[in-house]
């Protein structure tokens, strides 16, 4: 007899609404992870040095976000449970404090490159020093922490959704001035290299798209959004409405990673020193005009603040399912700050430290997905809803192509 799936607490089901379920739902939380000022970075450069080369690598790239963060969130809402939790509950205490602390180093770089990014936008917005626009980032952030920790999720959600579009309108406003050429859109699908080079800003591509905390917060995102289903009827009609939901915030993600990438393809094409973000802006300005590069920043400023009040929710969700500890929001929000304060303090440039941040992603990526896989096609977690060996065969793929190109991206990286 197949084994039931883990029944979800409540008495009742609630009939899915289109604002409830999927419009304002944990994925768009999520998919800020992907529009963070890492993404830009390196979008703006495959676009600037390739022009519409690498266009095929962001769809990938989505098609694969999409499928592994959906995986995260039927985790959360089949199991009732996040992805640290199942994991804390099946590790002894020495393997679990050492996945935590390399949890917390992935989570601690995700900080890093969002701080970075927002004081980067501060200072090009408003000359601000970029150690100042780091402290206004995390305080901003603060604050956007606390109206989830003091009003809940859903406003939190809603707040997260308003920054999620000005950042979808600043990195692709440029995109209806000087539209790009569909046929050279079009010949981008086509899978092909450049060189070395190009090989290298795609691993960095995909590599940085599976965003390891995206992945940890989306099960407890989802569980916490919709975990107050009963009976298998409205577990299949959840489990419908987040198909929807990762379909649409992914969707749009990945609009604004090809977006950003065309931008640069059609403006920034052997344009110099546009390897830099701040290089970026001024060239965009030059070619577009300043109302265009000011929307840009501001859309720059909405990544960071966004990303990095995601990413030290994420942090939270780590710690509470891995350790099972809770500190205040604002302790952990001051902590993960110090990092990124440090290094702009000391006038380390902050593109540079953008890019080293990515490397030390890469690291925990694999960590993450390996159990995703097996915790989703384990049946005594999962009951019915268990993958089938199609989803478990494409998954172990992908796995596998993403570790190996992240070691590849190491290694390109220590060897330059």
């Amino acid at each position: 007899m197949t084994r039931a799936a883990p029944a979800l607490v409540a008495a009742k089901t609630p009939r899915p609404t289109l604002r409830g379920l999927f419009l304002l739902g944990p994925a768009f939380v999520a998919a800020i992870a992907y529009v963070d000022p890492g993404n830009v970075a390196a979008n703006l450069s495959g676009g600037a040095r390739y022009g519409y080369l690498l266009v095929w690598v962001l769809v990938a790239a989505n098609l694969i976000a999409a499928l592994v963060q959906y995986q995260s969130a039927k985790l959360g809402l089949v199991s009732g449970k996040s992805v640290p939790e199942l994991l804390g509950e099946r590790l002894s205490p020495a393997p679990r404090r050492l996945f935590w602390l390399q949890a917390e180093i992935v989570a601690a770089a995700t900080d890093l490159a969002e701080v970075i990014g927002g004081a980067i936008a501060l200072n090009l917005l408003f000359g601000l020093p970029l150690l100042v626009g780091g402290v206004i980032v995390g305080a901003v952030s603060m604050a956007l922490l606390l109206v989830q920790s003091r009003f809940g999720q859903r406003p939190f959600e809603s707040v997260i959704f308003g920054l999620l579009a000005i950042i979808a309108i600043g990195f692709l406003a440029g995109l209806f001035i000087t539209p790009p050429d569909g046929i050279e859109v079009l010949g981008g699908l086509v899978p092909r290299f450049e060189g070395t080079d190009s090989v290298l800003i795609a691993a960095s591509m995909l590599g940085a798209t599976v965003m390891p905390h995206a992945i940890y917060v989306h099960s407890a995102l989802a569980r916490d959004r919709h975990g107050k289903a009963v009976g298998d009827t409205g577990r299949r009609r959840l489990l419908r409405a987040t198909k929807w939901d990762v379909g649409i915030a992914l969707a749009l993600a990945g609009v604004v990673n090809i977006g950003m990438l065309l931008l640069a393809a059609v403006n920034l094409r052997g344009v110099g020193s546009t390897d830099t973000i701040d290089g970026a802006y001024r060239a965009i300005g030059s070619s577009l005009g300043p109302g265009i590069a000011l929307v840009f920043a501001i859309g720059l400023l909405a990544s960071g603040l966004a990303s990095t009040s995601v990413g030290s929710y994420a942090g939270g969700t780590i710690m509470a399912g891995l350790l099972k500890r809770r500190i205040p929001v604002y302790v952990r929000r001051s902590v993960t700050l110090i990092p990124a304060l440090l290094i702009l303090g000391i006038g380390v440039d902050p593109t540079q430290a953008l890019v080293v941040s990515q490397v030390f992603l890469s690291f925990g990526i694999p960590f993450v997905l390996v159990p995703l896989l097996r915790l989703t096609g384990d049946r005594r977690v999962m009951g019915d809803y268990v993958n089938s060996r199609l989803i478990t065969i494409v998954l172990t793929a992908i796995v596998v192509v993403i570790a190996a190109l992240n070691v590849g991206l190491i290694v390109l990286t220590v060897t330059g």
